[in-house]
């Protein structure tokens, strides 16, 4: 909370602390009182955007959580699949050829981010059940990331042909919450709600994963279907974030590591953990793009890439020696 408030308090411009607490407060119990360029701030630009960050950045983290516990692979998030790739695929499209729903803003690329992730998870699904029908995990990493690797192709092929586009492309592709408003927080808080409950429901088999396949099965999991439903949940939910934010990197990656290393790893203490740490991570991200070259706005993907680098190699730097 103190973090929330500190990111609606410090901006481009600067908003006293009292000043913030009143106008939420006010707000709050739909109390009536003078119209101001700062409540005006407060209300319609920093409260839904902190809001959007901070789900976000749970989101992301608790697929990249789910992704390390059901591959067993450290380096696992939820762009891991190539889903998170196809989605920006599909919001690339719609920015560069206009598509657009009447009486939405963003409904066009958000619409064509989640189509693209959808059809992204089943072509992957497809292909390592083609090559492999027990989709072991082995074969879901390898045609995760080669479909990751054509996807950027697409993506850079559209960008050569969108000129009058270019400008917005990237920003996005780079990951943004600027212009986000209350009818995404809406959204967001709806799917990491119902995804978020599904994935946390099955802690207790990330936890038999841990031990391999073929133990967790031995001791009544079925293997196969946990895998999908996880699978697909955890799809659905960073096609929305996609949609919403763009690509943001290394949060999903790097924060499950960090509570993992607080939390140990129980799947049932480590997800809500890896949620909470996830937030507050992006949101001090967002507050440092926001901040560190006022006016000038920076891609919050270029703050967690940045520092999520860093953090990687120094957590797996420390991971080797502790061996």
């Amino acid at each position: 909370m103190a973090i929330m408030l500190l990111c609606i308090c410090v901006g481009s411009v600067n908003i006293p602390l009292e000043d913030t607490v009143t106008a939420l407060w006010n707000s709050l119990w739909k109390m009536e009182i003078p119209a101001s360029i700062s409540r005006s701030i407060i209300l319609n630009v920093r409260l839904p955007r902190v809001l959007n960050v901070a789900l976000v950045g749970a989101a992301l983290s608790l697929c990249g959580a789910a992704m390390q516990g059901l591959l067993r692979n450290p380096l696992a998030d939820g762009s891991t699949l190539g889903v998170s790739s196809g989605a920006s695929l599909g919001a690339v499209l719609a920015l560069a050829l206009g598509i657009t729903i009447p009486g939405t803003t963003y409904g066009g690329t958000m619409l064509m981010a989640m189509l693209f992730a959808f059809l992204s998870l089943a072509a992957i699904l497809g292909l390592a059940y083609a090559l492999d029908r027990s989709l072991s995990t082995n074969s879901i990493i390898l045609i995760g990331v080669i479909f990751s690797m054509f996807s950027s192709s697409v993506i850079n092929l559209v960008i050569s042909f969108a000129e009058d586009h270019i400008k917005s492309i990237t920003f996005w592709t780079m990951g943004s919450l600027s212009g986000t408003n209350f009818g995404h927080t809406r959204i967001l808080s709806i799917t990491v709600l119902l995804c978020g409950g599904v994935i946390l429901r099955y802690a207790r088999e990330l936890n038999a994963f841990a031990i391999g396949e073929d133990n967790a099965r031995h001791i009544g999991v079925n293997v196969r279907r946990v895998k999908l439903i996880i699978l697909i949940t955890v799809s659905v939910l960073i096609g929305v974030c996609v949609s919403i934010s763009g690509t943001i990197s290394f949060v999903g990656l790097v924060m499950p590591h960090m509570a993992r290393m607080i939390t140990g790893p129980n799947h049932k203490r480590l997800l809500p953990s890896s949620m909470f740490s996830g937030a507050i991570f992006l949101l001090l991200a967002d507050l440092v793009a926001r901040t560190i070259l006022r006016p000038i706005e920076l891609s919050i993907g270029v703050v967690t890439s940045l520092v999520g680098a860093v953090a990687f190699v120094t957590i797996f730097y420390r991971t080797r020696k502790a061996r």
